[in-house]
């Protein structure tokens, strides 16, 4: 099986295993999509009602703005892969709960298993209080992280600020774009997978 196959199959397990509260109120499962062999993992916050309707992550203004920051580095959308923390929209896109959050972390770290990327960057500080509950974002963005997980392969995380939280706030957007144009240069600083030239 390869890794898409892999990754259909989980998803299809997850949606019928998570025990997620938000499963009552959203409309449908929102899991993670893109290339399974990118090098890159991106991982938001959770669904909005964009991304509810139509089943996949970054689909609404917050989505395309990302994509606008990509081609600034010349990479594809459909080159990366991209999913969320809670799987499921909150209700009026509130912040997810704790307990919600525990509820999909099983299905986030599966996919991040199978895709076994190099690099996982996380948007906004809910993605990176996930992985490192003791940092700010206002502090961490921007800077590369490494950090070994049990169970995980990848140990190289870059935290930045939320497209959302950008759209609406220029000087927060004009340090996303400059984070974001970091992405290339933190790639190539880390080595090939299975290599360990960092530790």
């Amino acid at each position: 099986m390869n890794k898409k196959e892999k990754l259909d199959d989980l998803n299809k397990k997850w949606k019928e295993k998570c025990e997620c509260e938000l499963k009552k109120t959203a409309t449908q499962a929102v899991p993670g999509d893109g290339n399974p062999i990118s090098e890159i993992v991106f991982i938001g916050e959770a669904p909005g009602k964009k991304e509810d309707e139509l089943g996949r992550p970054f689909v609404g203004a917050a989505g395309k703005f990302l994509g606008e920051m990509l081609s600034h580095i010349n990479i594809k959308r459909e080159e990366i892969y991209i999913t969320n923390i809670v799987k499921y929209r909150p209700p009026n896109n509130r912040d997810p709960l704790p307990e919600e959050k525990s509820a999909c972390r099983e299905w986030l770290l599966d996919e991040l298993k199978i895709i076994s990327p190099k690099l996982i960057i996380f948007l906004g500080r809910h993605a990176m209080n996930n992985f490192f509950p003791e940092l700010q974002i206002s502090g961490a963005h921007g800077k590369l992280l490494i950090q070994k997980f049990k169970g995980m392969s990848t140990k190289y995380f870059f935290p930045l600020y939320h497209p959302a939280a950008a759209l609406y706030n220029g000087s927060m957007r004009e340090i996303l774009i400059e984070d974001f144009k970091k992405i290339p240069k933190v790639l190539k600083e880390i080595p090939a997978r299975g290599g360990s030239a960092l530790g």
